[in-house]
């Protein structure tokens, strides 16, 4: 008898994870990875790293638990832009987190505790654990939204599907967003303008999952284009911020919330409320990615080298989409792949049956989304081929 017998084991433990080979290939978009499968390390952020380490004023003291002032300070103007009216007019600020993941954990947290929402509307095809992220925060009553594509014509979102759901949610109600989202299709400007007009009629609280600034268009400022649209729109809202794939920093746990908000006098006291927010749970965040960040964002000419950089791995993922793309289209895959090279950043999404899919896990050792989404993080010139060989095996045989 054991206290841990009641213990279950989680379906995210999948029997694909627990494999012992070298074969399995995993499109879930955790790294941007070169040809040997390791990390791509920016050599700016490389270089910056080692600077940091041989420093005299490296000692290794805590930061406050809203974490490194200069950071949340860079990382908010990377989203919202130095010229902000809202940062200009004192209205808009950072708090470090643990990546984006702990940026969304952190401001669902306050939004349960302090504000006192308690309804939050996910869009279908999320990321799994953005539901528990917003259950255990404390959120009870956790909704989806549609953010359907239409397989069979052009790709294109349902918009009308979209902004019919939003307008049926309740006033208070949170909505998580994605810039970017895992099925690789956004909406145009002009559609989030259409939503941004809901947000705002519905008195609705808007939370941006912000993870890729830069590798969607290959300008952090351009990504940018929806959050800064909502923000001139004077609305409240939170950014959840990741720096691991635009900086390569995937262990270091470098994220930022950034708060806008409409009146000033509130900063004080919101600062206050998630420094207890906070403490229970890391009481001060790591400081060696945050100063990294910060030196290169406030550097012109490391800021320039970085900005090449995330142009480069923009060019590259750009490469590795049209490759696949090429090579489906010689392979004379029976699946629709024309949007594959029409669509843009990291991911894209395969119109794959479960069976299909399940043969692809299960007999090529390849993971990829339930929806069919997937990431060309992780696909590259050493495996591409790999992979389009066993999508074509597993289509033919299940089609």
């Amino acid at each position: 008898m054991s206290f841990f017998d009641p213990v279950l084991l989680l379906p995210c433990h999948s029997e694909i994870h627990n494999r012992k080979t070298t074969a399995t290939l995993d499109l879930s978009g955790k790294m941007f990875c070169s040809t040997d499968d390791k990390p791509v390390m920016f050599e700016v952020v490389k270089r910056v790293k080692q600077e940091y380490a041989q420093s005299p004023y490296n000692n290794h003291e805590y930061l406050p638990i809203l974490g490194h002032e200069g950071f949340r300070q860079a990382a908010t103007e990377l989203a919202l832009g130095e010229d902000s009216p809202a940062i200009l007019a004192g209205k808009a600020f950072g708090i470090q987190t643990l990546s984006g993941t702990g940026a969304l954990r952190s401001g669902a947290e306050f939004l349960v505790h302090v504000c006192k929402l308690n309804t939050v509307y996910l869009y279908d095809s999320d990321w799994r654990n953005h539901t528990s992220i917003f259950a255990n925060a404390g959120f009870t009553c956790i909704k989806k939204y549609s953010f359907s594509i239409n397989k069979s014509q052009d790709w294109c979102i349902d918009i009308d599907s979209f902004l019919e759901d939003l307008n049926r949610a309740t006033e208070k109600s949170v909505v998580v967003f994605h810039v970017h989202n895992p099925a690789g299709m956004d909406p145009t400007q002009i559609q989030w303008k259409l939503i941004c007009d809901v947000i705002k009629k519905k008195r609705l609280f808007a939370f941006f999952d912000f993870a890729y600034q830069g590798l969607v268009s290959g300008d952090p400022d351009t990504d940018a284009q929806t959050i800064r649209h909502f923000v001139s729109e004077g609305l409240e809202l939170f950014v959840a911020q990741s720096f691991a794939m635009n900086f390569g920093l995937y262990s270091e746990r470098v994220g930022n919330l950034t708060v806008v908000m409409n009146n000033a006098d509130n900063i004080r006291s919101f600062q206050s409320q998630m420094t207890l927010t906070n403490v229970s749970k890391f009481s001060n965040p790591p400081s060696m990615g945050a100063c990294v960040i910060h030196k290169i964002l406030t550097t012109p000419q490391l800021r320039n080298e970085w900005l090449l950089e995330v142009q480069k791995a923009h060019l590259c993922i750009t490469k590795r989409r049209i490759n696949l793309f090429l090579v489906v289209q010689k392979l004379k895959t029976p699946i629709s792949s024309q949007h594959i090279w029409q669509q843009d950043g990291l991911f894209s999404c395969l119109s794959l049956t479960d069976s299909q899919r399940n043969h692809l896990r299960k007999h090529h050792n390849v993971e990829i989304h339930p929806s069919g989404n997937f990431s060309f993080a992780g696909l590259h010139q050493s495996n591409l081929e790999v992979f389009a060989l066993a999508l074509d095996e597993s289509v033919r045989r299940t089609f």
